[in-house]
């Protein structure tokens, strides 16, 4: 069987395509599909949509969630009342062709592990566009795991890799196409061309955007604590041998960068210093309390999400 998990948060004037859409692939799929929609705390009427479409096949159900969680809850909680062998992650909105989806479960059937979406054109505006390439290639640059370049959330995983996810990496703050790469086994992209929304507005507004990234990068890496280490030791060691040459030209009497050894320090320059390892003080505490932020939400050991109810037909089959 095949799992099939899409995050909807106020989806209702892309559902009805989307539905459309998947109801023509699937029979291209080659297996018994069972499509898993995650009801994001969506306020329109995408759960009434959804419910018709339950009313229409037994093979469809709804894990609806008390309030909106976030994109990445609503895979993980995808992830863990998924049941097939292989399982698709999918957005809702349209970007992820459905049509896609028999190429990568090829894949899948050919002994790979993790199929996973290279965006290869993306339609959207030219600033965000350079955003994400800016990102992904930072990430890759100084992540300690290899993520895949232009890669989504849009993929087919292996039911040991789903379960490494659920059973083996419960932290909750989650960065899924990170997890995946971590998980490793046999692994391979796909190109495709990720395309415009089809109705709505873009629910991923840019301070989304931005904790996205920031959980990708402080998720997998430790360089930027190390840089906070790396820079202390660089201004420690250059303020060292600029005070033993200041000193060794007050003893010798020359000057030091058209200072005499008899002139006063100007105020400017003693202002900018202050100033400048002040600024560097600020931005390595910001750093040190997002790690900190991120250890304090993974002491608390709240729920990554709350299932309100999980609705299906009453003839599924499960």
């Amino acid at each position: 069987m095949i799992s099939i998990i899409i995050p909807i948060y106020n989806e209702a004037e892309t559902l009805p395509m989307l539905y459309d859409r998947l109801i023509s692939v699937i029979p291209f799929c080659g297996d018994r599909c069972e499509i898993i929609f995650v009801d994001d705390g969506s306020s329109d009427a995408s759960m009434e949509i959804m419910k018709r479409f339950i009313a229409k096949s037994s093979d469809i159900r709804v894990v609806k969630l008390s309030r909106n969680f976030g994109h990445q809850a609503a895979i993980s909680a995808g992830l863990k009342h998924a049941a097939g062998d292989a399982v698709a992650i999918m957005d809702g909105d349209l970007q992820d062709p459905p049509e896609e989806l028999p190429r990568f479960l090829q894949k899948w059937r050919e002994g790979y592990d993790v199929v996973y979406a290279v965006r290869t054109e993306r339609k959207e505006g030219s600033l965000k566009r350079l955003a994400y390439g800016g990102f992904y290639r930072f990430l890759g640059l100084v992540s300690d795991i290899q993520i895949p370049l232009d890669a989504g959330d849009f993929c087919v995983m292996d039911r040991r890799v789903v379960q490494v996810l659920n059973e083996e990496l419960p932290e909750r703050v989650r960065f899924v196409r990170g997890l995946r790469s971590y998980a490793g086994f046999k692994q391979t992209g796909l190109k495709y061309e990720r395309h415009q929304r089809a109705a709505g507005e873009v629910k991923y507004t840019f301070r989304k955007l931005v904790k996205l990234a920031l959980d990708g990068i402080f998720g997998f890496t430790l360089l930027p604590l190390k840089m906070a280490t790396y820079a202390g030791v660089f201004i420690a060691l250059s303020s060292f041998l600029l005070g033993m040459l200041y000193l060794t030209a007050r003893i010798f009497n020359f000057s030091v960068f058209g200072t005499s050894a008899q002139d006063v320090p100007g105020f400017t320059t003693l202002a900018v210093g202050v100033f400048f390892l002040g600024g560097i003080v600020l931005v390595f505490m910001g750093i040190l309390g997002e790690y900190i932020g991120r250890i304090y939400i993974e002491v608390k050991k709240r729920p990554l999400y709350i299932v309100d109810e999980v609705i299906k037909n009453s003839d599924s089959r499960d």
